[in-house]
């Protein structure tokens, strides 16, 4: 019999993954909401889930909800300002200012194949899932993604996250 960890060992383990998953398909401000909202959820869910349940799988399906609501709300409601809100000025974002600007010009499907499968981990068959495709489709993004990177940031090379159970398929 399979033992479930304490809801704090999960979010310990799985919470920079999630949060780089969030932050990378609605933005750096955007992306800390929908990680709280995606523990938070996922807090109320936890002691229904099966002890031998993909937990990676399963807050990733949970931000990836969380994300599009955040889209959807962001196509709905537009707010005009005076005053531009303020962009984090981190120094490591401004190191990867390129790459984030090569990720945001990522179809949705793509930038979502992406984060999933190489920053989550995820096979491209629980990609699938999350994002309504097939696996196959879910690869072909991810690989169209990829290559749109590369072409972007000049040929510079985008070595995948090794996934902690050895998955890629």
């Amino acid at each position: 019999m399979t033992l479930k960890q304490p809801f704090q060992a999960v979010v310990s383990e799985h919470g920079p993954t999630v949060l780089r998953v969030c932050r990378v398909i609605v933005g750096p401000v955007d992306g800390d909401d929908a990680w709280s909202e995606t523990f938070l959820s996922a807090l109320k869910a936890y002691p229904d889930l099966p002890a031998d349940a993909n937990v990676a799988a399963w807050l990733v399906t949970i931000a990836h909800r969380k994300a599009i609501d955040i889209l959807r709300s962001r196509a709905r409601h537009a707010v005009p300002t005076a005053d531009l809100p303020e962009r984090p000025t981190a120094a490591h974002e401004r190191e990867h200012d390129d790459l984030i600007e090569a990720v945001n010009r990522l179809s949705p499907k793509q930038k979502q194949a992406v984060a999933y499968h190489y920053l989550a981990g995820l096979p491209y068959t629980e990609v699938a899932d999350i994002t309504g495709s097939s696996p196959d489709a879910a690869r072909r993004a991810a690989a169209d993604g990829i290559a749109a990177l590369r072409r972007r940031l000049g040929g510079q090379p985008i070595a995948p996250r090794t996934s902690t159970k050895g998955q890629h398929s």
